[in-house]
């Protein structure tokens, strides 16, 4: 029978230092030996070692019965063991072979059965002090709130039960970097809590042996490697010691732990939801092995921590959580009238950045932006919106470091995190965090972990601190956060859908308005035409026909006064004429609203009228007016209209006098709207009217005085209403009869604002 020994001899090169295949090592530990038994009972593996516990050769037990060599009894104990495919792994197999006590573990590898021996040895003071120090941990456990109060607890008992020099507990992040999350060790040691690890110190085939074997044990970092060996009778055999206790370890990772100074490491993997959550990573500066039971005590601190990560975690996330449901609760109970204009009072609530912590959020709503706290500037949150728009099919998009995914949006910006909620067409909420500037502690250089020299690869062996400086990102959106911010998101796009729904419902309103103003215009239009206009058509017709009948007797005076009669009745006509074109070409141009002076348009018109006002001898007063968004010209036609009705109507026993005041500072309108106006107001002392004529005077050809007393075609104040509702604005009139008139116009100070159909 030929034998071979199974060492993988290549086990680590250049090529595949990635992918290590520390499975197969062919080699174990020699503080215990193993061999492996096929299904029909024979002795496939030994190791080398197995003649250091008894007097046989590795080349003697090899192709033997299992019961050949340890007998009957030792051979039933192991297949009660076993029960069939079932290998109990929570405590090894106690038995005694060929006169001497040992622990056994056992598991399967394909079709074969591992046993892996060690020489039994128990504690019995011990063990009750790793009893009594477990009940005194679950009680201290309960006390603990936060996860990494647990950790700490686990680390320092852990240290106690097992008896090394150092315990760890080791967190991995998303990218398989470890950080130190909790220590306890000997006082004259070095701290390395706090620590962060590069995720080629526990490259990915180790990550997976962890998962599948949670507990390895290294008893000497000196020991040398115990060749395991087989029957030579397949090409390329080799047994998987994935799930062994004595497997040897990588030889770079022995070097690893040489260069740091550890003589003996117990490792325990940390599982959470099927991942590689951490691991308890126990250090020993000399040689160290451990009982069973002091094995599975430390295995059962490990498990403390996984069946806690959940509820510590959410203990954590809770009260930070419960803040921003409060917040989506608040803004969500606000009562927001359903207009444009909400969104200045939701935007500026503290509750908007108290959502998900942000440290600003903007709010774009069809083309105009609303902001508050630290946010990039107009143009680059448009730009962004685009990027994002062009670059992602979905509505939302989250991340903590926005030069990753666009680097051109994150060149000019003052954020680097956000969270982006579509709101429909053209309209979105992102909330911002700035860039925050990391400093991560590394136990040695993290491009440094493996390095290649002429004597091969090794680890590094520089473990000094490492400093790096992290930037470009914010802190981490939890998901809790994310989770609040989509929850308001889809608020506001309810909100959003009402405020689009009341602008058409008002939009149509408005249009009926316009129908309805048009209607009524076209007949006040109709019937100047068949009266006003004919009227001053018959008298031009009577007098010529007089005339022309009377060539023979009529004298030249009276001539005279007949054509005088003619021109006033010409005039007349002339003025309907002109007024009524003034008024139909007022049209809504607020497209082409422009910031106006109204000091420089009033006396631009008082200039104009300085004939009329010296005639009159009126005296006009007026103070400081406002800057408001209106078109120049109609400004001036409004002013020459205002002021030719104040000397019109100007009462015969005093001097007409007009005095102009305004309001300095924004005031609030609560009428049909909430809307924020400059008003400016012309008051004066002429004949004044009846109040209940207030609405009255403001439509077309609307005359309270006969043409004999005043003059006038009755279209001055319904075009002064027309050029106040293509502004957006409004106009008031308060009559005291017998002592004057008082105008008011209203101009909202947005633009976009309005206070009458157009």
């Amino acid at each position: 029978m030929k034998i071979k020994d199974i060492v993988n001899r290549d086990i680590v090169n250049l090529t595949n230092c990635e992918h290590e295949p520390i499975h197969i090592p062919g080699q174990i530990q020699p503080h215990g030996f193993l061999i492996g038994i096929n299904l029909q009972g024979k002795i496939d593996f030994c190791s080398e070692n197995i003649s250091s516990y008894f007097e046989l050769l590795h080349s003697q037990v090899l192709g033997k019965d299992f019961k050949e060599i340890f007998g009957s009894i030792a051979e039933e104990e192991i297949s009660a063991y076993i029960k069939g495919d079932e290998v109990q792994d929570a405590f090894p197999l106690e038995i005694k072979l060929l006169g001497r006590l040992f622990q056994i573990n056992i598991h399967k590898s394909s079709d074969i059965y591992v046993l892996e021996a060690e020489l039994l040895f128990t504690d019995k003071e011990g063990l009750a002090d790793v009893y009594k120090q477990t009940i005194q941990f679950v009680s201290q456990m309960n006390k603990t709130q936060s996860l990494k109060d647990l950790c700490a607890l686990v680390a320092h008992g852990t240290r106690e039960i097992t008896g090394y020099d150092r315990v760890m507990i080791y967190r991995f992040d998303e990218q398989y970097n470890g950080e130190v999350y909790a220590e306890d060790c000997h006082e004259d040691l070095e701290p390395f809590l706090g620590l962060h690890y590069p995720h080629t110190d526990i490259p990915a085939q180790a990550r997976e042996l962890y998962i599948k074997n949670q507990l390895r044990l290294i008893v000497d970092i000196n020991y040398k490697p115990v060749p395991i060996f087989t029957v030579d009778d397949k090409e390329n055999k080799n047994l998987d010691l994935s799930l062994s206790i004595l497997r040897s370890t990588s030889p770079i990772h022995v070097e690893y732990l040489k260069n740091i100074g550890v003589g003996a490491t117990l490792t325990i993997s940390l599982i959470h939801h099927g991942r590689l959550w951490g691991l308890i990573a126990c250090h020993h500066y000399s040689e160290k092995n451990i009982s069973p039971e002091i094995r599975l005590a430390a295995k059962l601190q490990g498990q403390f921590i996984t069946s806690q990560i959940d509820i510590r975690q959410s203990n954590d996330e809770n009260v930070n959580a419960q803040k921003t449901i409060e917040a989506v609760e608040q803004l969500t109970g606000l009562e927001l009238p359903i207009l444009q204009h909400s969104l200045d009072m939701i935007i500026n609530t503290p509750q908007l950045l108290n959502v998900c912590n942000a440290s600003g959020v903007s709010l774009l709503y069809r083309g105009k932006i609303y902001k508050n706290g630290v946010t990039p500037s107009d143009e680059e949150i448009i730009s962004l919106t685009e990027i994002i728009e062009n670059k992602t099919e979905s509505d939302i998009f989250v991340t903590n470091k926005i030069s990753d995914d666009f680097p051109e949006a994150a060149e000019n910006s003052n954020v680097a995190g956000i969270i982006y909620h579509s709101l429909g067409i053209n309209s979105n909420i992102i909330w911002y965090r700035p860039e925050t500037i990391l400093e991560v502690n590394w136990g040695g250089d993290p491009e440094k972990s493996i390095i290649h020299d002429s004597n091969g690869l090794h680890p590094r062996n520089s473990f000094e601190i490492w400093k790096q400086i992290i930037k470009n990102q914010s802190i981490k959106w939890a998901k809790y956060e994310i989770n609040s911010a989509a929850q308001y998101a889809h608020s506001l796009h309810n909100q959003l859908i009402l405020i689009m729904l009341s602008e058409e419902e008002e939009k149509y309103r408005n249009q009926s308005e316009i129908l309805r103003e048009t209607n009524s215009e076209l007949e006040n239009i109709n019937w100047i035409s068949t009266h006003d206009l004919q009227e001053p058509l018959r008298k031009i017709q009577l007098i010529t026909s007089k005339m022309l009948s009377e060539l023979d007797v009529i004298s030249t005076e009276s001539i005279s006064n007949s054509l005088q009669r003619v021109s006033k009745s010409a005039n007349r006509m002339s003025g309907l004429l002109e007024d009524i074109l003034k008024y139909t070409r007022i049209k809504n141009t607020r497209d082409k609203l422009q910031e106006v002076d109204l000091n420089k348009a009033l006396k631009s018109t008082i200039k104009e009228m300085h004939e009329s006002i010296a005639e009159s001898k009126a005296v006009i007063e007026y103070e400081n007016l406002p800057e408001v968004h209106a078109i120049g010209f109609l400004m001036r036609q409004l002013f020459i209209n205002l002021l030719q009705n104040s000397l019109k109507y100007a009462a015969a026993d005093r001097v007409p006098k007009i005095v102009i005041t305004a309001s300095q500072e924004a005031v609030l309108i609560h009428d049909r709207f909430k809307v924020y106006c400059h008003w400016v107001r012309f008051s004066d002392n002429g004949i004044g009217f009846e109040q209940k004529y207030a609405e009255s005077i403001f439509k077309v050809f609307t005359r309270l005085h006969n043409q004999e007393q005043y003059t006038g075609s009755g279209v001055g104040l319904a075009l002064c209403k027309k050029i106040m509702q293509t502004v957006g604005g409004d106009i008031r009139a308060e009559g005291r009869p017998g002592e004057g008139t008082d105008i008011v116009l209203y101009f909202p100070c947005d633009p976009e604002d309005t206070l009458l159909p157009i």
